[in-house]
C-alpha cells in the first residue's frame, strides 16, 4: 500500500503535537510495511520568525522548478525503509508571534462565488481549478483567526497547487492529509487522481478559537471533510464536535488515538541529576487561549497562598506569551513562575525530570499527547476534562478547566502526599505503556482498507 500523505509540520520544523503525531504515525506505518510520501512545505530559512517575508504565489517573481520541490528533509536518512519525505516551496506558519501578523497581509481563501473584497458564501467550496495560483480576496484584518500568520490562506492554496504537480509523478494508493491547512490540497490531489481521500482530524477550528470562528477556516475544514472517503478523529470528543458542527455522516468517522514513541526512554542517556528543595508544577504546550495559561495561573496563585517551596514553569510559546507575563506579574506570583520559551529535545527531557507534576488545564483538547510523554518520563499528570486524552487515561487527576479551586487542591494534594504521587506515577507509567504508534498505525490502515474497498482484516 502506498500513501500520498499531507502534513504541514515533521520533526525537527514543529511547532505544536502535530508534528510529533505525524512522526510518530508514519513511523508505525513504517514499522508494518507501508509505503508513505510524506509532502512537506519548506520551512521558512529565517530563524526570527518576527520578520517572515510572505509573498502571494500570485506573484510573478516565485519560480518552481524541480530540483526545488523535491529536496529531502534533512535528518532523516536511515530512519525509514518505507517512508520518503518531499518539501515544496510553501510557508505554512500559523502561530507566529502576533507582533509578527500585518493585519492588513491577512487573506481569504477563495471560495465558489466569491469575489474581491467579499467574502464567499457560508456554505463555499473552495475551489482550486487550475495549475495557475489562485489570486485571494483581502480580508479586513483582525478577529477570529487573527493569530494566522501572514499570507497563510494563500499559501495554503499554493501548497495545494504544487502537492498536485508532486502527485502528478508518484504512484500512490490513497492520500492522507493531517489537519486543515493541507485539506485543499487533498482535495486537489483527490479529484486529480481519482484516489480516495482520508482527513485527519487533529483540531478544529471550534478548539482553536471557541465559537467565534475564522469562517474561511471553517469553510475549509468542511470542504475537506465532506470531501473525504473516511475521517479520522483523535478521539471521541473530537469526534462529537465533527458530527454536530460539520454535518457529515456518521458512519464514515473513525477514532484513532495518539500515542507515544514506541521506544520509550530506554535508549536515552542519564541526564545529570538536579538538585532543588522546591517542588516543580509544569505546564508544557502553546501558549494560546485554547491551552488555558490562565487558569494555570489562577491555579498556580492559590496554591502559592497554601504553600510556598513551589515553582511554577510555564513552557511554550503562543500569542499569549505576553499576556501571561504580565498576569503572573499582577498576581505577585512572578517569582515563582518561570517562561522557558519552546523547548526542544533535551530541554523537553530536562525539565520532564524536574517536575512533580505535569498540568494541561486545556480548554479544548482534541487529544493530547504530553499528558502520555508526562507519563512516559515517570511525572503525574492532571488533565482538563475538556480533552481527549481523558477518555483513555484511568490513573490521571482530571479537573473541569475552570475549577481552578479544585485544580490547585489537587496540586496540592500530590505535592504534600508523596503516596499518591507514586501511585501515580507507577498506574501511569504502566497505563501509558499500552499507547504504541504501531497500535495507531494498525487502525490507520484499517481505515484505508475500508476506504479503499477492500475487505478489512
Amino acid at each position: 500500500m502506498r500513501i500520498f500523505m499531507l502534513g504541514w509540520e515533521f520533526p525537527p520544523f514543529i511547532s505544536g503535537g502535530l508534528g510529533t503525531a505525524c512522526y510518530g504515525l508514519t513511523r508505525g506505518l513504517d514499522r508494518r510495511g507501508v509505503e508513505v510520501l510524506f509532502v512537506l512545505p519548506r520551512p521558512v530559512e529565517d530563524p526570527d520568525e518576527s520578520h517572515v517575508r510572505i509573498v502571494s504565489p500570485a506573484s510573478a517573481a516565485i519560480q518552481i522548478d524541480a530540483d526545488d520541490e523535491f529536496d529531502p528533509l534533512p535528518g532523516l536518512e536511515g530512519m525509514f525503509q518505507h517512508a520518503k519525505f518531499r518539501s515544496v516551496a510553501a510557508t505554512l506558519r500559523p502561530y507566529a508571534r502576533p507582533e509578527a501578523l500585518d493585519a492588513a497581509a491577512q487573506v481569504e481563501v477563495s471560495t465558489r462565488g466569491a469575489t474581491s473584497g467579499k467574502p464567499g458564501p457560508r456554505r463555499g467550496t473552495p475551489v482550486i481549478t487550475s495549475d495557475e495560483p489562485p489570486t485571494s480576496t483581502t480580508s479586513n484584518g483582525g478577529g477570529p483567526g487573527a493569530h494566522y500568520a501572514g499570507d497563510l490562506f494563500s499559501e495554503v492554496e499554493r501548497y495545494a497547487v504544487l502537492a498536485r504537480r508532486v502527485a502528478r509523478q508518484e504512484d500512490f494508493d490513497l492520500i492522507h492529509a493531517h489537519d486543515w491547512m493541507t485539506y485543499l490540497a487533498g482535495i486537489a490531489v483527490a479529484r486529480q487522481s481519482g484516489k480516495p481521500l482520508v482527513v485527519h482530524v487533529h483540531s478544529t477550528e471550534f478548539d482553536r478559537s471557541g465559537l467565534h470562528v475564522n469562517q474561511r477556516i471553517y469553510d475549509i475544514e468542511r470542504a475537506g471533510m465532506h470531501a473525504a472517503t473516511r475521517i479520522i478523529c483523535v478521539s471521541h470528543l473530537t469526534r462529537n464536535v465533527v458530527l454536530k458542527h460539520y454535518g457529515v455522516d456518521p458512519r464514515k468517522v473513525e477514532v484513532v488515538y495518539n500515542a507515544v514513541d514506541d521506544d520509550g526512554n530506554e535508549n536515552e542517556t542519564p541526564l545529570p541529576p538536579i538538585t532543588r528543595d522546591e517542588k516543580i508544577v509544569l505546564f508544557l504546550g502553546r501558549i494560546t487561549m485554547q491551552k488555558g495559561p490562565e487558569y494555570f495561573l489562577a491555579a498556580a496563585r492559590r496554591v502559592l497562598e497554601v504553600m510556598d517551596n513551589v515553582r511554577f514553569v510555564m513552557a511554550g510559546s503562543g500569542d499569549m506569551t505576553r499576556r501571561m507575563i504580565e498576569l503572573a506579574a499582577e498576581m505577585g506570583i512572578g517569582h515563582k513562575v518561570l517562561f522557558p520559551g519552546f523547548l526542544r529535545g533535551d530541554d523537553i527531557r530536562r525539565v520532564f525530570n524536574m517536575a512533580d507534576l505535569y498540568v494541561m488545564p486545556s480548554v479544548s483538547e482534541p487529544f493530547g499527547i504530553t499528558p502520555l510523554e508526562a507519563l512516559s518520563h515517570d511525572v503525574p499528570v492532571l488533565i482538563s476534562k475538556q480533552s481527549g486524552v481523558a477518555e483513555v487515561l484511568a490513573h490521571a487527576l482530571k479537573v473541569d478547566f475552570w475549577d481552578v479551586d479544585e485544580m490547585a487542591n489537587k496540586i496540592v494534594a500530590v505535592l504534600r502526599h508523596p503516596p499518591l504521587s507514586a501511585t501515580l506515577r507507577d498506574h501511569g507509567s504502566f497505563e501509558v505503556s499500552r499507547f504504541s504508534w504501531t497500535d495507531s498505525a494498525a487502525n490507520c490502515v484499517k481505515v484505508y482498507e475500508t476506504a479503499l474497498g477492500r475487505e478489512v482484516s
